[in-house]
């Protein structure tokens, strides 16, 4: 998985040395599609790569037998065994995937909606004044939807 977070801003560099030194506006574009398209197979197979670990039933690291004898005789700092921590933790990543994926879904939403808001907020205000603190309210509204991910995200960290 570190190899896909590496790879990645190392590609982002060649695209745009390779764009940058591409000539003619022509070949420019064939550049930037063939760029385009590799990009988009990496995604996919970024998600490919997500999903076959996400949806195996074996779990996240091995452990080999002498490994778990150590684990099982060594205590943490709050006396509970070591093994029994990692089998709760390698639990707890349905949960912790669940609150990123509510506050990264409900952030999105609501900078969209914040967009669109304020942009027909300050239309509204630059035409009549008056309408300043209903347009505040819409937008504020709009900004809920982040604080509503927020609770979700608490909610699935307190069960996990």
């Amino acid at each position: 998985m570190t190899a896909w977070l590496v790879a990645l801003p190392v590609l982002f560099v060649v695209v745009a040395l390779v764009i940058a030194t591409s000539r003619s506006v022509r070949r420019r574009r064939a550049t930037i599609i063939t760029l385009v398209a590799l990009d988009a197979a990496l995604v996919l197979a970024a998600l490919v790569v997500v999903f076959t670990i996400a949806f195996s039933d074996t779990p996240a690291t091995a452990q080999t037998a002498a490994d778990a004898v150590t684990a099982v005789t060594t205590t943490s700092d709050a006396g509970v065994p070591v093994a029994q921590e990692a089998a709760s933790s390698s639990a707890s990543w349905p949960a912790l995937l669940g609150a990123a994926i509510a506050v990264a879904g409900s952030s999105i939403g609501a900078a969209i909606a914040v967009a669109y808001t304020g942009a027909a907020a300050l239309a509204a205000i630059s035409e009549r004044p008056e309408l300043f603190g209903r347009a505040m309210v819409i937008v504020g509204l709009a900004e809920g939807i982040a604080i509503y991910g927020l609770v979700v995200a608490i909610i699935l960290i307190g069960m996990a």
